[in-house]
């Protein structure tokens, strides 16, 4: 089930001649209530995929706008089973939207691979993107979520050559996440005419459908992005809009912006007739 339900999202994506919306928050930021409010906004909004933040004390793939969040929602008193069962509150209302726990693997590793690809798969999760777990070192992960079909999602980047790329893509599923700037999340702006080609390269070793993020915040530059891609990533434009919270902004403005910017991002995703 879950990784059909990755597949029916871009499935979806493609019929409608689109990329798919693949957005991003922390779980916990600023409180459990919140978030499962914000993940209905997203799916609700035109968001195909959403990845759900797992905090980490240290979060070596995030910039700072990702890191503020997490360290909210970590003093917040979030912990990987309250991300699990926000993932179940979610599922008692949408059964459809695709669920990628993001985070790192220390925490998976504490709780048992298998303890926790069996409680994330009853929890409604779809797969995982554990950023700092190489290929080379994710095969017990990889046999623990086998018999619950979770996808095993992984990072390509601008520096990833041929040779490589087969290795990441040897044993992912779901989709490929490819990582558009050399840096941490959010902090520089992509350039598609720099990643085309390793974009291309992706989709040719993986098979699998490739998404690009690391820096899109606007609808103008995931229209960009749309045009040579399966699917685009925004993550530190939502979290921005949540951390107003934490300077007084009511949740109800706050769910208000994030529902404008998940329709203005999705409403941009047409290729205009041509093939990705």
């Amino acid at each position: 089930m879950p990784v059909s339900r990755i597949s029916s999202a871009f499935e979806k994506a493609r019929s409608e001649d689109r990329a798919a919306l693949v957005t991003y928050i922390m779980a916990g930021d600023p409180d459990l209530e919140t978030s499962l409010e914000l993940l209905h906004t997203l799916a609700d909004n035109g968001a195909d995929v959403i990845e759900l933040g797992a905090p980490f004390t240290d979060p070596m793939a995030d910039g700072p706008t990702i890191q503020r969040a997490g360290q909210r929602s970590l003093r917040s008193g979030t912990t990987l089973h309250g991300v699990l069962e926000l993932a179940h509150r979610f599922r008692l209302k949408n059964d459809t939207t695709p669920l990628i726990l993001m985070g790192y693997a220390n925490p998976v590793h504490l709780l048992g691979y298998e303890r926790f690809a069996g409680e994330a798969a009853a929890a409604g999760i779809d797969g995982t993107i554990l950023v700092d777990l190489p290929p080379e070192e994710d095969e017990p992960l990889r046999q623990a979520y086998e018999p619950h079909h979770l996808a095993v999602i992984r990072l390509a980047t601008p520096t990833t050559h041929e040779a490589r790329m087969a290795t990441v893509s040897d044993g992912a599923s779901g989709f490929l996440y490819y990582v558009s700037v050399a840096g941490v999340t959010g902090a520089k702006k992509p350039v598609v005419a720099d990643i085309a080609d390793g974009v291309a390269l992706a989709r040719r070793v993986s098979k699998l459908p490739v998404c690009v993020g690391f820096g899109i915040k606007t609808g103008e530059q995931a229209r960009e992005m749309a045009a040579i891609c399966d699917g685009i990533v925004v993550g530190s434009a939502f979290v921005d809009l949540i951390s107003e919270m934490s300077q007084g902004e009511s949740r109800e403005n706050t769910l208000e912006s994030v529902a404008r910017l998940t329709q203005e991002l999705s409403g941009g995703l047409k290729k205009d007739g041509g093939a990705a």
